[in-house]
């Protein structure tokens, strides 16, 4: 006797009355058996928590409204299985961004270690670094910033290059600049500050207001990097100018020589924007990435160009990564990733004491951001739950929403 073909049936047609079985392990649901008769709603309820696209109907499909047409069933469990999938891999790529954002510091910091006992080398692998970057950045035609972090409480000469060559090449790209000037900002940016580590770590990691002394011997960092650079014959004058001229402003306020407007090359405008901004995440008063474009209108006005900061917004979002966020049922959440919804990001979100901490995708399920939060306005176990006082630095992301 042949074997009666399975109704794999979609969640939404579940009803009490029905017996069905779920495909899982026994281990990876709460039920007694993958054999369930469905006798109350609390049982549906389970069910579609358990995370499947569909269940397999083995009697009670009289009580079904009408014959349940099978490319309608397929259709039904298609689309689930496919925001199943998106979010499966939207997780892989928030993995992704954050390995590759690790192993792009390491990379970093071992170049620099080589910048005096072996410049060819150290020039190499930057080289090699900046390139890997790229393809990370152009392997799709469209993508996203993603929150990542390299675990410190500050941001290290390196981390902070990295995430500032991420912000640039984002702006760079949005603006089609050629790959060669992609190239000049990238390398540009990681050895922007190179120089500080000519600083004393006493000046450098300073917290609170520095001396006048203090400040002036900060301020001489563009002219050691570029110093450090220039002397071993291997940089482009592009890449030195960055190093040199990132504390810029083209209203000619700037630092080490008060240049003005186009006198800056847009390459080097572009790095002073995007390390203004990055820096401003890490100022003690301020971690917020909102609070730090605010930050950028208030405090920069004329000093970077109005249409840099306009690309600069675009990129970011209305709720750049890393924001932390009140959802309109109520949640609180930290923005992961930016996204095409701007109002509806990706979020690692939570109760408001932080329990239930999940991942979100606020375009599936009808909510939208409500306002942003101040860090302070967090429970301790929101805190704890969204990482809310983890440093901010960004990556690219290949998964839209």
């Amino acid at each position: 006797m042949a074997k009666a073909e399975q109704i794999h049936l979609p969640l939404s047609k579940l009803q009490i009355g029905l017996t069905v079985k779920l495909p899982l392990s026994w281990k990876n649901h709460p039920f007694l058996f993958n054999r369930v008769e469905i006798k109350e709603e609390a049982q549906i309820e389970l069910i579609k928590s358990l995370g499947v696209p569909y269940v397999i109907l083995l009697s009670g499909q009289e009580l079904l409204p009408e014959e349940i047409e099978e490319e309608v069933v397929e259709e039904e469990v298609k689309q689930v299985v496919k925001e199943v999938d998106l979010k499966a891999l939207v997780r892989k790529s928030l993995r992704l961004s954050q390995q590759r954002f690790v192993q792009c510091v390491n990379e970093s910091r071992a170049a620099f270690s080589k910048t005096g006992s072996d410049p060819e080398g150290a020039y190499r692998s930057s080289v090699t670094l900046v390139e890997e970057m790229l393809d990370h950045m152009l392997e799709i035609d469209t993508p996203f910033l993603a929150l990542v972090s390299a675990g410190e409480s500050d941001a290290s000469v390196t981390q902070h290059g990295i995430s500032v060559a991420v912000v640039a090449l984002m702006i760079a790209k949005a603006m089609d600049m050629s790959k060669s000037d992609m190239r000049d900002i990238a390398l540009g940016c990681l050895y922007h500050d190179i120089g500080k580590l000519k600083v004393p770590d006493i000046i450098r990691r300073k917290k609170g207001a520095l001396t006048e002394h203090e400040t002036n011997f900060l301020k001489k960092h563009p002219n050691f990097g570029y110093e450090m650079l220039n002397k071993s014959g291997l940089y482009d004058q592009a890449v030195l100018n960055i190093v040199l001229h990132h504390h810029e402003f083209i209203d000619g306020t700037g630092y080490p020589d008060g240049l003005k407007g186009n006198k800056i090359p847009m390459v080097t405008q572009v790095v002073s924007l995007a390390n203004d901004y990055d820096s401003q995440l890490w100022a003690e008063n301020v971690r917020s990435p909102q609070v730090a474009l605010g930050y950028l209108f208030k405090n920069r006005a004329g000093k970077h160009s109005e249409a840099l900061i306009a690309v600069l917004v675009k990129i970011l979002g209305i709720y750049p990564p890393g924001t932390i966020v009140e959802l309109s049922d109520q949640s609180v959440g930290k923005v992961m990733m930016t996204t095409k919804e701007v109002k509806q990001p990706q979020v690692w979100a939570c109760k408001p004491d932080g329990s239930e901490a999940a991942l979100r995708f606020l375009t599936k399920e009808d909510v939208l951001v409500e306002k942003v939060l101040k860090i302070e306005e967090l429970s301790e176990g929101a805190m704890k739950a969204l990482q809310a006082d983890m440093g901010i630095s960004f990556y690219f992301s290949g998964v839209p929403s």
